[in-house]
């Protein structure tokens, strides 16, 4: 399978690209990224050259026909690399986060138009369980909130993970507050974001790394969902990948690498 990686010279970037040139079921037919375009992506990641050079655009490679683009990018430039590969019937894994509700069923169209397959959500396996944990419990308890943490410089709020799992969970039902917005008193921005009826607090602060947190409650008992990740990338890499070999089985955009690990996932 001929692998196209957009943002290939970031954290996860590099390391899917060692990943794809390592295995024997994929192939890097391509490499993104503006700061290395020109160079060899080995070098320009620091290995040995590998004969792949980086292209300066996502059209330039994208007109390389590969099987699938798997796009790390910037959020600044997320719909119009996931819609370049659209247009050209190219499948796409989005690991760039910042999509909104609106922006995912305008891909959904367009991805079932061209008869391809998109997969969006966090790609690392304990996150992806931690959706599915948290699906399963909003069925049951009718509380709700979610927290989200990441270093100072993340620019989209809330975080993919946390904004994909508040929408999916209003899927499920929409959670229980005791008193609205307008019953309380003081500023009601404290509550935090309102995203399908999920109030989403967003913490950016030096000294964190990304984590989210569902906190559901009962009287008289609670349960706490969290997922944390350090700072190693390579997390990524696995989910990505099989995202990567199950995407042409797919029509239509599929939100979540859990309903790719599950069979009885839609």
């Amino acid at each position: 399978m001929k692998v196209c990686i957009g943002g290939a010279t970031g954290g996860v970037g590099r390391c899917l690209v060692r990943a794809v040139l390592a295995s024997d079921a994929f192939t890097l037919d391509g490499a993104v990224a503006r700061r290395a375009a020109g160079q060899d992506i080995g070098t320009a990641i620091g290995d040995d050259a590998c004969g792949v050079m980086v292209s300066a655009d996502l059209e330039e490679a994208l007109a390389r026909k590969p099987d699938v683009l798997i796009d790390y990018t910037h959020p600044d430039v997320r719909m119009t690399h996931v819609m370049a590969a659209i247009d050209r019937a190219i499948p796409v894994v989005i690991g760039t986060t910042g999509f909104t509700a609106d922006e995912f069923d305008t891909l959904d169209s367009a991805a079932r138009d061209a008869g391809i397959g998109l997969v969006t959500g966090n790609f690392a396996l304990t996150a992806a369980l931690l959706q599915r944990f948290a699906l399963m419990a909003a069925a049951h308890i009718p509380h709700w909130t979610v927290l989200e943490y990441c270093k100072a410089e993340k620019p989209d709020v809330p975080s993919g993970t946390a904004r994909e799992l508040a929408e999916l969970m209003g899927e499920v039902r929409r959670p229980h507050h005791e008193l609205g917005r307008d019953q309380h008193v003081g500023d009601t921005n404290s509550l935090g974001a309102d995203i399908a009826g999920t109030r989403v607090h967003a913490v950016r602060m030096p000294g964190h790394t990304a984590a989210v947190e569902v906190l559901f409650g009962l009287t008289g008992e609670r349960l706490s969902l969290r997922h944390e990740m350090g700072d190693d990338d390579s997390i990524f890499v696995d989910g990505s990948l099989l995202a990567a070999q199950k995407v042409h089985h797919i029509t239509g955009l599929v939100r979540g690498l859990d309903n790719l690990l599950f069979d009885d996932a839609k």
